[in-house]
């Protein structure tokens, strides 16, 4: 009898990462279920915070899902290519915090009394906007998710539940609700970019 050949953990990561460049959320979802704790490891040693380290490994994945086209094997493995994406992650939000804690020390010594960072009230005009057409935008966008996306942003926004209640409640794994939030929320964002974001003064 035939033996079937051996699939190497190279080729499954390839074979993942392909579907996922096609728009596969599931087959994304199996990479971050596969080496999540694997670059929150490195992410800890090198910002040497959980809370830190965790939006890391998020913002990598993010990344890692916008450029999944951009993969060439013959550079490297999946995991070599995710860890090279987390690590530059995790080095540019050090050095951020150090930038920030220099303009905040600066901020301190030219204004003792002043609470540094504070910015202006919104102006009139801003609070104004008509609701009925925000949400209107909103619906939209909702509507033009992935349901799986769809379910995980209403439970966490409009029920107020945490990633792990909606684990809980839809079954699946911590680490990939986190995900599936993560990509929902920045496709939400590029939809609603032209109403929110890029508005004329």
């Amino acid at each position: 009898m035939a033996t079937l050949p051996i699939t190497s953990t190279a080729e499954i990561d390839r074979s993942l990462l392909e579907r996922a460049a096609q728009g596969d959320e599931a087959a994304f979802e199996q990479l971050y279920d596969r080496y999540s704790a694997v670059l929150y490891a490195m992410a800890y040693r090198i910002a040497g915070e959980a809370s830190d380290a965790e939006e890391i490994v998020l913002d990598s994945f993010s990344q890692a899902w916008r450029e999944a086209t951009r993969f060439r094997a013959e550079r490297g493995s999946v995991i070599a290519w995710l860890t090279m994406i987390c690590r530059s992650r995790a080095l540019d939000l050090v050095r951020a915090r150090g930038r920030r804690g220099k303009v905040l020390s600066s901020a301190a010594a030219a204004e003792p009394d002043a609470p540094p960072a504070m910015g202006a009230a919104p102006a009139a005009s801003d609070r104004d906007l008509d609701l009925l057409e925000r949400r209107r935008w909103v619906a939209e966008a909702l509507g033009a998710l992935s349901l799986p996306q769809r379910q995980a942003i209403e439970l966490a926004y409009y029920d107020g539940l945490s990633h792990s209640e909606i684990a809980d409640r839809l079954g699946e794994p911590l680490g990939t609700v986190k995900t599936r939030v993560r990509l929902a929320m920045e496709k939400l964002r590029e939809m609603l970019r032209p109403h929110y974001f890029e508005r004329s003064a």
